[in-house]
């Protein structure tokens, strides 16, 4: 399971012996020590005041939320301050604006725990009611312990007569994901307790003695569903308690278990695509869980999300990953929590995960959220609300707006998957918080979210701004058209066709829209909206851009764009759209600009009194 016990979100007593070490902590650390200027002290004081007025007006409340993620009304006064003074800190690179391969994928996955359904029955059922929600992409865990149970290369499971294969039940997972046309990212972890020579002493997660014990699993797995099973994920959250075991969080030594996993997949499905183990949010320094004389434990053992990625790139993991993956979860706000602070965990975090990627030079690679989600544990429930707390409505409109904000605002991250469909039974109701994460009942009756994410996962897709594969999703191909090794493509291969007529259409987001092509003999008739048909010629000579305007300066919104081939052959590329900002002011626009003046104003008439005074 994606998270083994409740996240803390303070810093811990430990100090670093030597603070140098930290360079890139120190870098995101930069806000907490920025001293706001009079003139923003003056504007935001004035926006206590001055926002109270307006807080009674829906388009008011709505704006603030949309910056803050917060729904009250102090929360919002408060988060909008903080907004403000993040603002300050130094931009993070995101590089929105770069081809990032496996980012085109089908956004919609969601994570099942279909090993644990005694009755394949019940398998079918919840795969029935994911691809009728508009999933596309499970993460499902072939644990390791459950497959190669006895021993190294026995895979009989003898845990209950009759004895079996114990790969019965995964083979028909996969079988039922290509049945409803679902594709599964195959978590691949737990270890068996015969892996390690204390067996599970050192923690049921624990990595095993010899890595090349795991690379045989993986090899084992990538062999016997080569072609089938498009993504496999190396090990889930390495930097924290307890996915490493016992053991000081290291990223050096799973940078070690990533490069196993990485060459076995490849070895045996070179088309495959390995996706890192999943980073989770946290601010922990302390690499190690410890405990007081009473065994109650003082810290709760775990590395910075962005501390270890950057230790794991000096340990030159960035050839043994494809896509990067990590946690998403909202916890105490919504997903339009727009606040940076680096010791705050909202939904904002993979922003500064890009950044590190980015500087390291993996703009190129996609993020994936393994699991993303908010709680809704009831009040009368007594139980600790550690992931934070929302109601069930909210925890649907938050997982709907969530989706929304990944597709319109982040064009280099590929799937989420939300944690998590239903548990095999109620057991943990009653005691733990994790449980009220879940979509559907053991029983099958669906919570609110499971109807807001048909809702959005079932909606006519969008390609929002960002450059874009050919494949991308969300575009729609009419005709013959195969994908085509092509060296001069950007990821090696495009998208061909030679049938006349054959043709290409979507609905997109934005100002402007080009095409990126690899150049032949072929002509398209391009149409956008209701425009006048062109067309345009693919022949161009060898030094000239091989990117080709289709539409500039069209108005804010969506529009349909149809590319019709007149002439072949036509290789694509991909599309690039851009959404330059409108320079009208909208209403926030405009209740700032009225801020920004009132507390000039305001400023003035307090150096006028000082000066009266002197």
């Amino acid at each position: 399971m994606g998270i083994h016990k409740p996240l803390t979100f303070h810093l811990s007593t430990f100090q670093p012996s030597n603070p140098s070490r930290l360079p890139l902590l120190d870098r995101y650390s930069k806000i907490q020590s920025v001293k706001p200027q009079p003139l923003i002290i003056g504007l935001m004081m004035l926006l206590l005041a001055v926002g109270a007025i307006f807080f009674s007006r829906p388009w008011w409340r709505e704006t603030l939320f949309n910056l803050t993620g917060e729904e009250s009304t102090l929360p919002q006064i408060s988060g909008v301050i903080q907004y403000g003074l993040t603002r300050l800190q130094p931009p993070l690179q995101t590089a929105d604006d770069v081809p990032v391969q496996y980012a085109d994928v089908n956004p919609y996955g969601i994570n099942t725990f279909l090993q644990n359904e005694v009755e394949p029955a019940k398998r079918e059922k919840a795969m029935q009611m994911i691809a009728a929600a508009g999933f596309k992409w499970i993460r499902q865990e072939f644990p390791w312990q459950d497959i190669e149970i006895h021993g190294k290369g026995d895979f009989e499971d003898r845990r209950h007569e009759p004895y079996q294969s114990a790969w019965n039940k995964y083979d028909q997972i996969v079988e039922l994901a290509e049945k409803y046309d679902i594709k599964i990212m195959a978590r691949l972890s737990t270890p068996p307790s015969w892996s390690r020579a204390l067996t599970d002493t050192v923690g049921t997660f624990a990595p095993p003695d010899d890595y090349r014990d795991y690379g045989d699993f993986v090899a084992a797995v990538a062999t016997r569903y080569r072609g089938r099973i498009p993504a496999y994920q190396i090990w889930n959250e390495a930097n924290i308690y307890p996915e490493w075991g016992v053991y000081p969080i290291n990223a050096e030594e799973y940078t070690a278990l990533l490069k196993e996993g990485y060459t076995r997949v490849k070895a045996a499905d070179p088309d495959a695509i390995v996706v890192m183990g999943a980073l989770a949010a946290t601010i922990e320094l302390d690499r190690v869980r410890r405990y007081d004389a009473n065994g109650q434990p003082t810290s709760p053992g775990g590395l910075s999300d962005v501390l270890f990625l950057q230790q794991m790139y000096d340990a030159g993991a960035a050839p043994y990953f494809d896509v990067l993956a990590m946690q998403g979860y909202g916890l105490w706000s919504g997903p339009t929590d727009r606040r940076m602070q680096p010791r705050v965990l909202n939904f904002s975090r993979p922003l500064y995960v890009r950044d590190v990627m980015v500087r390291n030079g993996d703009a190129h690679k996609a993020i994936w959220l393994s699991e993303l989600s908010w709680n809704a544990v009831p009040p009368e429930s007594g139980i600790p609300p550690v992931y934070g707390q929302v109601t069930p409505e909210q925890q649907g409109r938050y997982a709907a707006l969530a989706y929304e904000r990944m597709e319109r605002e982040w064009p280099w991250l590929g799937v989420g998957f939300y944690w998590f469909f239903k548990q095999a039974d109620d057991r943990e109701r009653a005691s733990n918080p994790q449980y009220y994460f879940r979509m559907v009942e053991p029983d099958f009756t669906p919570m609110p979210v499971y109807e807001a994410m048909k809702e959005k996962a079932t909606a006519p897709p969008v390609v929002y701004a960002g450059w874009h594969q050919a494949g991308h999703w969300a575009i729609t191909y009419e005709g013959d058209w195969q994908t085509l090794k092509e060296a001069e493509a950007t990821f090696g291969d495009a998208l061909a066709t030679d049938q006349v007529g054959a043709a290409a259409h979507f609905t997109f987001e934005g100002s402007s829209l080009a095409l990126a092509f690899v150049p032949s003999e072929g002509r398209l008739r391009v149409q956008i909206d209701q425009g006048i048909p062109i067309e345009i010629g693919l022949n161009i000579p060898v030094d000239q851009s091989k990117i080709v305007n289709l539409a500039h300066t069209l108005p804010q919104g969506l529009h349909q764009v149809r590319l019709e081939v007149v002439e072949g052959p036509v290789v694509i590329d991909g599309f690039i759209v851009e959404n330059r900002p409108n320079l009208t002011f909208n209403r926030a626009g405009s209740a700032i600009m009225v801020l920004a003046t009132l507390a000039g104003i305001w400023l003035w008439w307090r150096q006028r009194k000082t000066n009266a005074k002197g």
